[in-house]
C-alpha cells in the first residue's frame, strides 16, 4: 500500500548566518546554537475558585543567548563589534540562520532581533593537536521567529 512522497528531513550542516552590518565573509560559521524559545508559566488562583489548583497561564516569553562558532581568521569584525558594545555604543543588529536544502536554496529562515555581542572566546591554543582554531561569539537577542 503506497504512503505517498516521502519527505527526508533536512540536513544540519547546510546552514547560513546573515548578520547586518557585516560582510559576508564573517558569516561563514561552522556551529550554531541557541535557537530557543520559551514561554513563562503563571500560576493564578481566584480567592473564591473552588478548584484545589491554581490556573497557569502564559507570562514573559524569553529567548536564549545565540551561539556562534567559526574557524578564526584575519577578518576581524566581530572583535569591531564587541569593542563597540565594551566602549559603550549601542550596535544592535538583525541577521537570520536560514536553513538550506540539498540544492543550497533556501528552505527555512529563523530571524533574530536587536542582538549584540555579550561575549567573545577567542581559542584555546595547543601544540599537541592540529584542530581548527575556533572563536566563539555569544549573541544576546531579544526575539527569534521562524519565518
Amino acid at each position: 500500500m503506497p504512503i505517498g512522497d516521502r519527505i527526508d528531513p533536512y540536513r544540519g550542516f547546510n546552514f547560513r548566518v546573515e548578520l547586518a552590518s557585516t560582510s559576508e565573509a564573517v558569516a561563514a560559521f561552522r556551529e550554531v546554537s541557541g535557537l530557543t524559545a520559551s514561554v513563562d508559566v503563571v500560576e493564578y488562583r481566584d480567592g473564591n475558585s473552588r478548584d484545589l489548583h491554581p490556573k497557569k497561564l502564559f507570562g514573559l516569553r524569553k529567548y536564549t543567548n545565540i551561539v556562534l562558532k567559526r574557524g578564526i581568521t584575519t577578518n576581524n569584525e566581530l572583535w569591531l563589534w564587541y569593542r563597540q558594545i565594551v566602549g559603550g555604543i549601542a550596535d544592535r543588529r538583525n541577521g537570520s540562520v536560514v536553513l538550506l536544502d540539498e540544492e543550497l536554496g533556501d528552505t527555512l529562515r529563523w530571524n533574530f532581533y536587536e542582538a549584540w555581542p555579550a561575549k567573545l572566546d577567542w581559542p584555546t591554543f595547543n601544540a599537541t593537536s592540529n584542530e581548527v582554531a575556533l572563536e566563539t561569539l555569544e549573541l544576546v537577542v531579544e526575539k527569534i521567529e521562524l519565518a
